[in-house]
């Protein structure tokens, strides 16, 4: 009998010397971010309880879960700025200069000739249509589908916003509304649709907020704030009151937009080069782009980002959605 209570204290000894073993090596050595042990002789320091991150029950090990893939942009939006040329544009227009440092420009765009009303046919229509100068569209009566009428024929939206112009798809100038900026009021097959989707710009904020933006659209200033009658500095401020909304709205932080902000031509100085800036939210940033573009390139762009075929010349121009990076039909 004795000899048996001698055996269980024994082993009741031995059990709460490793009990006490195994307490003392789980409190006195610390476990490093690499999983070693650190040396007790080390003292370490608790953080107060404020700072201790939350415990847990459990660790596993995890996969990384690949980033979401953005889809193509489905909307074009234009800004045009007047008569000026890249060097210009980029010493006199802060602003703009910024944002296209930030997202991307082009160094070698072109627009098409003097003087305004064909290069805005050739964006709108892919073509000068042999037009030599800036007649009202009683003048230059033209047939045939524009961009815009081309997203309404594939089931998309389109719209035209027009700084000063007194009532929707004005065909003759009135007052600071210089009709020779606005492409759509000259294709006369579109002009019903004209009449309802080219609007003025009061039309704009709202559209943004909400967005609602139109897959094929262009923002017009009026003849001061789109720098053909007032400095530069008063076109950059324009737009920085423009453009910068939109940069914050849902159709551009959502990446379905490609904002586009070109000159129609320069002054004359330096061969018609012009700044063009092209941001989107999920294109490569700081692009300076050395490939040769020219408006129809840009009348290309609409083509390619809405999934219609390139209209007239735009066919077979460089392709800026190439360029630039720009995912298209997705």
């Amino acid at each position: 009998m004795l000899s048996t209570r001698a055996g269980v204290a024994l082993a009741t000894l031995a059990i709460t010397v490793a009990g006490c073993s195994s307490m003392s090596s789980s409190t006195g050595t610390a476990a490093s971010p690499t999983g070693s042990a650190t040396s007790p002789s080390h003292s370490v320091t608790s953080p107060h309880p404020s700072q201790r991150p939350p415990r847990t029950r459990h660790t596993r090990a995890t996969t990384a879960t690949a980033p979401a893939i953005s889809p193509a942009p489905t909307k074009v939006l234009v800004f045009m700025v007047e008569n000026h040329s890249l060097a210009e544009m980029q010493s006199q227009m802060p602003w703009t200069a910024a944002l296209a440092a930030r997202y991307g420009y082009a160094t070698s765009y072109h627009a098409m000739t003097h003087p305004s009303l064909p290069n805005y046919l050739a964006i709108a229509g892919g073509s000068t249509f042999g037009v030599l100068d800036d007649g009202n569209p009683s003048s230059h009566p033209l047939t045939g589908p524009s961009v815009f009428g081309e997203a309404l024929a594939h089931g998309q939206t389109a719209r035209v916003y027009a700084e000063d112009m007194p009532g929707n798809c004005v065909t003759s100038p009135a007052g600071e509304y210089g009709v020779k900026h606005n492409p759509w009021a000259y294709f006369v097959d579109e002009r019903a649709a004209c009449d309802r989707y080219d609007v003025p710009l009061t039309a704009l904020a709202a559209d943004v907020s909400a967005g609602t933006l139109p897959n094929a659209g262009l923002v017009i200033a009026n003849m001061c704030n789109i720098g053909h009658d007032c400095p530069l500095g008063t076109a950059d401020t324009w737009l920085r009151d423009h453009v910068g909304p939109v940069l914050a709205g849902p159709d551009f932080t959502s990446g379905r937009l490609v904002v586009v902000i070109t000159a129609d031509e320069d002054d004359s100085s330096a061969g018609n080069t012009v700044l063009t800036v092209v941001a989107s939210h999920d294109l490569p940033a700081h692009q300076v782009v050395t490939t040769p573009l020219t408006h129809l390139s840009l009348s290309r762009l609409y083509a390619e980002v809405l999934g219609f075929a390139p209209l007239r010349g735009a066919a077979t121009a460089p392709s800026l959605a190439q360029a630039f990076h720009v995912p298209v039909g997705g």
